[in-house]
Parts: structure tokens; sequence; C-alpha cells
């Protein structure tokens, strides 16, 4: 058989799921509603069955919600997400679309003595830890170094909370004021209170009668364990909608247990099939997860046959040659020529790292990621130290490069202080005085940016400063006239993870590396990129998709598709994992090979690094992963 002709499954119906809608709309009951989880696995249309829902709800009882002031919860996992839903929902404010922390803060914002109670009993714990830590440590290694600074850091907060009349966050932002929470106890204290007060659990019944959760297998474990708290308590007057794949589950804080941990009245619907991918790779998807459940999803009988081939390397092999070799080889499998075309391939790969030191912005993107805090805002986009280079200099730059006087001229207008409404006011009959003065610091940045030697970050923020062309964000602030060696740490918030680096530390080394890479940044978290990570995509889809699985330039341990194909033995902890029903690497693993699978549309290529080729090989073909033919071990 042609490899492009369908091995087409005669029994699919293509509408088979079609009933599954309508069932979800009898769940959504608001006198009465009846909660649910819903099985979408890749490619299901679980972002269709979601609006569905919505509008469902929307048609049933939406004049009597907004009578009462009510309205329908939907928590999803990204802002990307957020935007397309209510896009989808017209912007019907009935509708309360967030992300988890968002989603938690408006809950709990407001409530600064019961948070104050909170943080005055959980940080004593966290520095008798840290103090533990700190006796049994190792000296001399950098945790045993960052250790005091952050015991440090703790007991300054501890003693400053009397002093705190109001506690601020920010889902987006930097918080490392001492009055701010950071992302991990904004969920950890709205789940803590969700569990204990009656007054919490109650508003947010009367503010949400019916919460959806999309991608609600990674959704924190803690959240979770306290809306099925409140729901079972409130079965008539609270219903929960969950939307989601245990398959798909890649996060280490999600729900392990969701799907079997739910109360006998759940309604469990179930969609089987795949709208997205091709036969060829609806049925390796089929394979990964056949040893984790007996989920088994039909391609569309309309659907392409597809191609996926599995290319094998050594550990050894240069990556860059490597890779476009396999594009090559794909070029000639599927008689699509896109696939020499950098940009119309998706390529995942393992961390952001991998991708920061491809795309060439690894300089500065290695000092902030090492913040724990900042890693959200800075791989979303939306890190405010970042946003001015990001969204308003580069923009800018890049109108001016390209001949449009008219975008360059609109963008400082909206959001340079020297054209305020009240600086111009101010200005009186020297309003051109303004005008000249920003299109000066314009040219400046201009001429500053198109010389032979790439300046910094700090260079092009003191640029920037000097002609007052932008606002500086607060944190950038110091760093425009004064030298980045007098700037004190201290007084800084540092509630940051296991060897991270200090907030301030992070951004004076960010700012002395070369400005010329935020523009791949910038197309990089905007998802404009040809790269992405394995955990970022999910919810994605792309016609070619190339999957580059390489321990070797791994940071960390979590994952290992050396041990999923068989190249390296168990450990002893996997084996005692295994043997105890809890979660190994390799589950881990086989979750994240399933969910970059499934991501292509039309043609899959994926290529394994690894130190021993005979055994990946011989365990594709023993999984039924692949056939003999798919398979190419690169010389």
């Amino acid at each position: 058989m042609p490899a492009h002709a369908p091995m087409r499954d005669e029994n699919t119906d293509d509408h088979i799921d079609d009933h599954v809608d309508d069932e979800i709309a009898t769940y959504l009951d608001i006198d009465r509603p009846r909660s649910f989880f819903l099985f979408a696995g890749a490619g299901s249309g679980k972002t269709g069955s979601l609006v569905t829902a919505l509008r469902s709800v929307r048609k049933q009882s939406g004049a009597r919600l907004r009578l009462a002031g009510r309205r329908i919860g939907v928590i999803t996992y990204t802002n990307a997400a957020c935007d397309e839903i209510i896009r989808r929902l017209d912007h019907d404010p009935l509708f309360g679309v967030s992300t988890i922390h968002s989603f938690v803060w408006d809950l709990i914002q407001g409530f600064n003595t019961d948070i104050r109670v909170w943080l005055t009993a959980n940080l004593p714990k966290e520095i008798a830890e840290l103090q533990e830590e700190i006796r049994k440590g190792r000296p001399g290694t950098k945790a045993a170094l960052e250790r005091p600074r952050k015991l440090r850091a703790k007991q300054k907060r501890l003693e400053s909370l009397p002093s705190i009349r109001r506690f601020i966050y920010s889902p987006t932002g930097e918080n490392q004021t001492r009055d701010s929470l950071n992302h991990s106890e904004v969920i950890k204290i709205c789940a803590d209170f969700l569990e204990r007060k009656v007054l919490l659990q109650k508003l947010l019944i009367d503010r949400f009668p019916i919460l959806l959760i999309d991608e609600s297998q990674d959704t924190n474990k803690l959240l979770m364990g306290s809306l099925l708290t409140v729901q079972k308590a409130n079965p008539d007057q609270f219903g929960l909608g969950l939307f989601g794949d245990m398959m798909q589950r890649i996060y280490a804080d999600g729900k392990v247990d969701l799907d079997t941990d739910l109360p006998g009245d759940w309604a469990k619907p179930s969609k089987v099939m795949n709208h997205r991918c091709p036969h060829r790779v609806v049925r390796l998807i089929n394979k990964i997860r056949a040893s984790v459940d007996h989920q088994v999803q039909h391609a569309r009988s309309d659907a392409r046959e597809g191609w996926a081939r599995l290319f094998i390397a050594v550990n050894s092999a240069d990556r860059a040659l490597t890779e476009n070799r396999v594009r090559a080889r794909m070029v000639t499998t599927t008689v699509d020529p896109l696939w020499e075309q950098l940009d119309q391939v998706k390529t995942l790969i393992l961390e952001h790292h991998m991708a920061a030191a491809r795309l060439m912005f690894f300089d500065m993107f290695e000092p902030l990621y090492k913040v724990e805090s900042f890693r959200t805002a800075l791989l979303d986009g939306s890190l405010p130290c970042l946003r001015l280079f990001s969204e308003l200099v580069l923009p800018s730059l890049k109108a001016k490069r390209a001949g449009s006087e008219f975008s360059a001229a609109a963008l400082v207008r909206k959001w340079s202080p020297l054209l305020r409404e009240d600086s111009l006011k101010a200005a009186g009959a020297d309003q051109r005085v303004q005008l000249a003065a920003a299109s000066a610091g314009l040219t400046a940045l201009v001429n500053m940016c198109s010389g032979a030697d790439c300046p910094t970050f700090r260079d092009v923020l003191r640029r920037v400063a000097a002609h007052k062309l932008f606002d500086i964000p607060e944190t950038l602030d110091p760093f425009c006239t004064v030298e980045p060696a007098e700037i004190s740490e201290d007084g800084e918030s540092d509630e940051d993870g296991e060897g991270s680096g200090t907030p301030l530390a992070a951004i004076r080394n960010f700012l002395e590396t070369r400005f010329g890479q935020i523009e791949p940044y910038a197309l990089y978290v905007g998802d404009k990129s040809a790269f992405g990570t394995h955990q970022g995509v999910k919810g994605l889809e792309f016609p070619r998709v190339l999957v580059v699985m390489d321990d070797a330039t791994m940071r960390g341990f979590s994952f290992g598709y050396d041990k999923l194909f068989g190249a390296k033995a168990k450990t002893k902890s996997d084996s005692e994992n295994e043997r105890a029903g809890t979660e190994t690497g390799i589950d881990r693993t086989r979750r994240l090979f399933y969910v970059t699978c499934s991501r292509a549309k039309e043609s899959l290529a994926i290529i394994a690094y690894t130190s021993d080729t005979a055994k990946v090989k011989r365990h594709a073909l023993e999984q039924g992963w692949f056939d003999e033919n798919e398979i190419e071990v690169m010389a």
C-alpha cells in the first residue's frame, strides 16, 4: 500500500462523540448541577466541548445568572488558552475565564489578616527546614552557599509581617517586595482556606455555581483537592466539570489519581475520536498508551494515512547536522519540500535552555531563569523587566528599520511619557518640542542598535531613560544611573527555589548581555519560532513535527528517554517504585512522549540520541511503535 494511502478503520463514525456535548449540557443545571470528568484524549476537540458547554449554560440560565450577579468559572492552563476561549465566547462577561493563579488570587485577595496568620505559621516551618538542611548539607556546594542567604531572607520576611497591612500579588509580575506573595504561596493559601473556611467556600459557590477546569490533570493537586472537598460538601449547589486526559499529565504537582478518586455519583463521559492526527500517528499514540490504560482513539475517516519515522543517532553526533539530515530524509519520505524549511517544522526539545542555546538567546535567558519566581513570566513573555525591551523597544526599532515611520510613531505616541496628555498640556504652546524630543530619542536608539558593536540591555536601558522615551519598570530603575556594583541587595525578598539566584543579581547579569537576543526570545515565547519544548506544546498542533529526544544535553532527571527506549536499565529506585505502584521516571517520560507525538497533523519524525542505537531500535520494534522500514540508524 502506498505510504500516503489511509489504512482506514471501516467502523469509524466521525460523529461518534457528538452525543457527549449533549450529555454535558444536561449536567450544567445551575439548580442541581452534576459534576463530571470528561476524558478527552489528544485532538479530541476538548476546547470545543468546553466552549459548547458554556454556550449551553448561557442559553439555559444566562439571564438568571446575570440577574443574580453570578458567573460560570473557567480555569485554563495558559493565558493564550484564556484568550482563545474568551474570543470564542464573544467576550461575554457571564464567564469568568482565568488562569489558575489569577483565579485563586481573585478569591483570597483582601483576606489580609488571614494571610498574615497563615504566613506567620508557615514561615517558621520553612525556616526550621532550612536550618536542618544547613546542618546536614555538604559544605562548599552551591546549595550550601545559597541556604544562609535564603534563611536570612525568610527571617527578615517573618519579622516584617506585623507591619504589612495589605498583601499584593501579580500572576504575571515579579512579586519581589516584602508585601507580595509568590506563585506557590497563593495556591497553598487558597487551597488551605477553601478546606477550612466556610466563608471562602460560600464566596466561591456564590460567585461560581459551576466551575469548569481545563487540563485538570495538571491542575495543582492541593487546589484540586480543596475544590473536590467543597464540591463533596455542597453537591447540589456547586458543580465541577473537569476536562482532561491523565496520559497528558506532565507536571509533577498534578493530582495523580484524579480520574479514579472521584465520588461515585460523578458522570464520566468519554470522547474517542482524534480529529487532529493522521491514521499512522493515531496508531502510534494508541500503542504508546496501551501499557497504561485501555483508552483507544480513532482517526477520522477522511484523515490522511500520514507518516511516523524514528531516527536513531549516537550521543556524540553533531546535533545541527543530524537534524538537518533528518529533515532532508523526511522530504524524500513524505514528498513534502516544506520539511527542508526550518520555520515550517516544529522542533520539540526537552528544555527551554536547549531552545535558548539553539536560537541564540541563552546568555540573557540563563540568569533570569535561575530565579524561581521569574520563571512563569519569563516563559510567557510577561516578565516586567523584559517587556520594556520586547514590547516597546524592539517593535519600535523593527518599524523604523522597515521604513514604517507611521508604525514607529504610533508606538511612541501610545507609550511614551513625553506624549501623554498631561505632558502635552504642561508643554502648552511648546508641544512640538515634546514631539521632537520623542523623535530624537527613537533616532538615538536606532543609531545605537544599528552600529557594528551590539549594545547591552543596560546600554539600551540607559539610552531609553536618558531620553525619557518609555516608562522604566521599577525593577530596572536603579540600573539607569547607578553602577550595578553599587546596587545593594539588602531587603530584597527571596522566596525562590533551591539553587536560584537573587532577583537583583539576575537582573544585573541579564542587563550585561547583548540586546540583540531580545528578538529570538520574543519569537520563542510568542510561539512564533521553530522550536518548542515537549511540555510547552500541550494543546497545540502542527503539520510537521520533529521530536528531539536527547537525555545527554538535558538538565535534571525528571525524564529519561534512554530508559523508555530500553537503552538504559531501570534503576533500583525505578524498580522499587514499580513494586509500590508509585510513579517512575519512565512513566513520566512515556506521557511526555505521547504528548509530543500527538501534536502532528500530517507527519512526525523522532530523533533519539542514545548510548546504544541497537537497543533503542530493538525496543521500538518489540513495543510495536514502529515497523522495520520506519526506523533509520544514522551513520
